[in-house]
């Protein structure tokens, strides 16, 4: 289920119990867009924000060597550790507080796995609509400390044009940022581009914006603003998506 509020500020909420489910033994997972088997005409994407999966995988578990064109795939463990092969002969493992980047473009074949053969591993795994296509397949991986942005948006994610510093950049005009906010805090996040809309994921606790009270795994998509305030009561984890909408 989809609730598109018309306001002066275009509001598409997303409850986490309303996301699709899949439960492949080996593969939990939770599915804010449609995605595989699961398919709803109303949750295809948002903006160019097309996949947004919240997996659990099982321990020596994972996806075998599979194919990819034209997609901006970015993955971000929260727990546990994943193990990344491809045909260009990148092998990365990534941990929690470290972000893996992977530009698809012309296409690029590979296999993520649960690293470890006993631990669970839980990742976001999303997608992006590029704003080039055919591009040279690439691939990134960066640690980020989150600590030391405490009540504070780190940055995480940029357009590769724009070439800002201790980022990840992908071919298109997004920007992505996680944050970690105590109880009672008020902040601001102003947008980067003008015209970009801005997903918000709650990865733990509770937040209220723009007159939604959003829990764990909620997600709220907003379009035609310039800013976004927002209050935390007991604390909040939050990974914000800053998107083109078209």
């Amino acid at each position: 289920m989809e609730t598109t509020i018309q306001t002066a500020v275009k509001k598409t909420l997303h409850k986490a119990n309303t996301r699709g489910q899949a439960d492949h033994g080996w593969l939990k997972t939770s599915l804010t867009f449609s995605f595989s088997g699961y398919h709803d005409p109303n949750r295809v994407h948002f903006g160019v924000l097309r996949v947004l999966n919240d997996d659990q995988i099982a321990g020596g578990k994972g996806f075998g060597m599979h194919p990819h064109d034209n997609m901006e795939i970015i993955t971000i463990p929260m727990e546990g550790v994943v193990e990344h092969r491809d045909n260009q002969g990148n092998h990365g493992i990534i941990t929690k507080g470290e972000v893996q980047i992977m530009s698809a473009g012309t296409g690029v074949s590979h296999s993520e796995f649960n690293h470890s053969k006993e631990d669970l591993l839980k990742l976001f795994q999303i997608w992006l609509f590029p704003n080039k296509g055919n591009v040279e397949p690439r691939y990134g991986q960066m640690k980020f400390d989150l600590t030391a942005q405490h009540n504070n948006f780190q940055l995480l994610v940029s357009p590769v044009e724009a070439n800002i510093p201790n980022t990840l950049g992908i071919h298109q005009d997004a920007f992505f940022s996680m944050g970690n906010f105590e109880a009672n805090q008020d902040f601001t996040y102003k947008l980067h581009r003008e015209g970009n809309g801005l997903y918000i994921f709650v990865v733990n606790g509770q937040v209220e914006t723009s007159g939604e009270n959003l829990e764990f795994r909620d997600g709220l998509g907003l379009e035609d603003i310039s800013e976004v305030n927002f209050k935390t009561k007991n604390g909040v984890e939050l990974l914000l998506m800053e998107i083109p909408m078209d």
